[in-house]
């Protein structure tokens, strides 16, 4: 027999489920309400002495409201909250497997592919989805099974909230690690985010596609071309997260394929060149600049790059010579169209210019002594002190350098001695010596 304290709880847990069966949507906000308030952060046992061991009760009851009204929108944002107490709480596994079994995944993916949904309750989505993922293997792989993926990715695209596109970077990065079956396809969602739309995303992509790739390990080839459209960005966030995940491939198979791509921009085609205007430059109410601006910003940042790699890795610079870099860093000097192009295509033109003899003479000579003394005297500024004449001697240069000098030795192996090493080297070369000595 129970006692009369059970039974007064078993009363209270049914007639608060009757309460929240009876009552309307309105209602079942301000259940919802105080629910949040007073059990925000409590364990599974906490929770089982609050309802009387009838926990699960009401968290169907939430499911199943969940899966009728989630297209509505009906207080979605505290139904989503009230369900995240129960999957966050210690010692939860009873009512995630409860969750699950209902179709909560799938449910969550589809919110996220609601356009009536609000951003802030597919926020909460994205929430329970880490919660899930952070669960283990089993249930990222169910996630993954879903095409959980390709819905994720595509809401962080589309998303106007940066604080969700962050919780979906945090998903993401949670999914890629500790799951080998579907880790490639996390990484080949995060290389679909790189053209997209939102800066936010590109960057969040980037920094997440620097973890996956250490953990994949391959390199798909499609990131290549990705990658150098996305240098067409007018955000530095974006550039600077595109620069780092470049400077980490450098080291892999598509080392070659990058350093052609960015010499390759450094003269965009004619094809980019001779694109339409877009009509927002053509009002006069709008101040103008160049129609070409986002080729632009693409060579800048090519000649920005070369300059970057080439100043790590002499092997690098060696092997941009040998695709013609220096002929390509001149045109771009000759651009008088955008005056960063000129500037960073100089400064990396003075590394070349300073590292490589063979590459002083031939642009002494192609440049002329004068135009080299300028060049020699304010790098960075050249582009303010030269005519148009002397900018189509460089865009018109035809440099050729051979690929015959000897390889310097890569920057990478020559080491500092530290102090005193270099004094303990001398001794014992005076030491063998004098063994040798007394051989004789």
């Amino acid at each position: 027999m129970t006692s009369i304290k059970e039974q007064a709880a078993i009363s209270r847990l049914l007639s608060f489920l009757q309460e929240w069966d009876n009552a309307g949507k309105v209602a079942r906000c301000h259940i919802l309400d105080r629910f949040i308030r007073f059990n925000h952060s409590k364990t599974a046992p906490e929770l089982e002495q609050e309802f009387s061991q009838g926990a699960s009760l009401f968290l169907a009851r939430l499911t199943t409201w969940l899966r009728l009204s989630y297209m509505a929108g009906t207080c979605l944002k505290k139904l989503l909250k009230s369900i995240g107490i129960f999957l966050s709480a210690v010692s939860s596994n009873r009512y995630l497997v409860e969750f699950l079994e209902v179709g909560g995944v799938l449910t969550l993916l589809e919110i996220l592919g609601l356009e009536k949904v609000k951003e802030e309750d597919k926020k909460e989505a994205v929430l329970l989805l880490q919660m899930v993922a952070n669960c283990g293997r089993k249930y990222k792989e169910l996630i993954c099974e879903s095409y959980g993926v390709r819905s994720i990715a595509e809401f962080m695209a589309k998303s106007k909230c940066e604080d969700a596109q962050e919780e979906v970077q945090i998903l993401l990065d949670s999914l890629v690690h500790g799951n080998p079956k579907y880790q490639h396809q996390v990484y080949k969602g995060l290389i679909a985010l790189i053209p997209c739309a939102s800066p936010k995303a590109q960057q969040l992509s980037l920094q997440t596609l620097r973890i996956a790739q250490a953990i994949v390990g391959t390199v798909h080839p499609s990131i290549v071309e990705f990658l150098m459209g996305v240098l067409r960005t007018m955000h530095l966030e974006v550039q600077y997260e595109a620069i780092e995940l470049i400077k980490d491939l450098i080291k892999t198979d598509v080392r070659t394929a990058l350093l052609k791509g960015l010499v390759g921009l450094l003269r965009p085609s004619a094809k980019d060149i001779s694109k339409l205007q877009p009509k927002v430059l053509e009002d006069p109410a709008v101040f103008q600049v160049s129609g070409h601006l986002p080729v632009f910003l693409q060579q800048a940042a090519a000649a920005k790059i070369i300059g970057i790699l080439s100043r790590k890795s002499m092997s690098v610079a060696q092997e941009l010579l040998s695709l013609q870099v220096i002929s390509e860093l001149m045109f771009t000097m000759g651009n008088r169209d955008h005056s960063n192009s000129q500037r960073l295509a100089s400064l990396t033109l003075e590394y070349f210019v300073q590292t490589f003899p063979i590459v002083k003479e031939n642009v002494q000579t192609a440049m002329g002594d004068t135009l080299f003394q300028l060049f020699m005297d304010n790098t960075e500024d050249l582009y303010l002190n030269m005519d148009s004449i002397q900018a189509d001697i460089l865009a018109s240069n035809k440099i050729n350098i051979p690929f015959v000098f000897i390889p310097p030795i890569p920057w990478e192996s020559l080491q500092v001695p530290k102090s005193g090493e270099e004094d303990d080297k001398k001794e014992e070369v005076a030491k063998e010596s004098k063994k040798q000595t007394k051989f004789l």
